[in-house]
């Protein structure tokens, strides 16, 4: 009798461990199944934005090609005669280095200007620098690999600043870069290859939303077809 309790015992005690055993297996196979989920959820996204025709470029900004004011002598800057978000026309001049009188070229937007009064300047250092606000753009930085083929040029667009909130703005893609950011060949003992990463510059109307400054921060969606 004692024989036959003490069996029953043991396998009482196998049944269990063995139960506690799946549950643990259960639970780690779960774990694992969320860990895939949350690792590839941004992936997963991106590629379904991308594959339904909406390619999001979260790195944007609004900006127009820089023109910097320098000397080609150098010299003690003297005088600056134009300031910070001052609009001035083509010839202007703009500052005094040595007996150097520098000229503004198209005009345009001061968007800066040296306060180094009576410091020496060297040539080609810029004292004051300007912009043209009609070519401000919004321009985005996008992965290759994250829906770069499908963007092209006539492509509509529309943006988001970071001043303005969940206001919304219309664009159409004006230039894809046809260089990536890279400076050279990078070369890596590691198979993974570096992502490069290419310019896509947004036209919209500067003159409709004159509240959009250069510098601002923006994220940009295009619509491919």
């Amino acid at each position: 009798m004692a024989e036959n309790t003490e069996n029953l015992e043991q396998k009482i005690v196998e049944e269990v461990d063995q139960e506690l055993k799946t549950f643990e297996r259960r639970v780690m196979m779960l774990a694992a199944a969320v860990i895939i989920v949350i690792g590839g959820g941004i992936a997963a996204a991106s590629y379904l934005l991308v594959s339904s025709g909406q390619v999001p470029i979260d790195k944007s900004q609004i900006e127009a090609p820089q023109v910097d004011l320098a000397p080609t002598v150098s010299g003690v800057l003297q005088n600056i005669f134009v300031e910070e978000g001052q609009e001035i026309a083509p010839n202007t001049v703009v500052a005094q280095v040595g007996d150097q009188l520098i000229k503004s070229t198209a005009g345009g937007l001061v968007i800066s200007a040296s306060k180094d009064i009576g410091k020496n300047v060297a040539i080609g250092t810029p004292v004051v620098s300007t912009i043209d606000p009609t070519q401000l753009r919004v321009v985005g930085q996008v992965d290759e690999n994250k829906g770069l083929s499908s963007i092209a040029v006539g492509d509509a667009a529309r943006f988001t600043v970071d001043a303005f909130g969940g206001q919304t703005f219309p664009g159409v893609v004006e230039e894809v870069s046809p260089t990536s950011h890279a400076s050279g060949v990078v070369f890596d003992i590691s198979d993974q290859r570096q992502t490069q990463t290419f310019d896509v510059k947004v036209y919209y109307d500067t003159a409709t939303y004159p509240q959009l400054k250069n510098g601002m921060s923006a994220r940009i969606w295009v619509y491919t077809k």
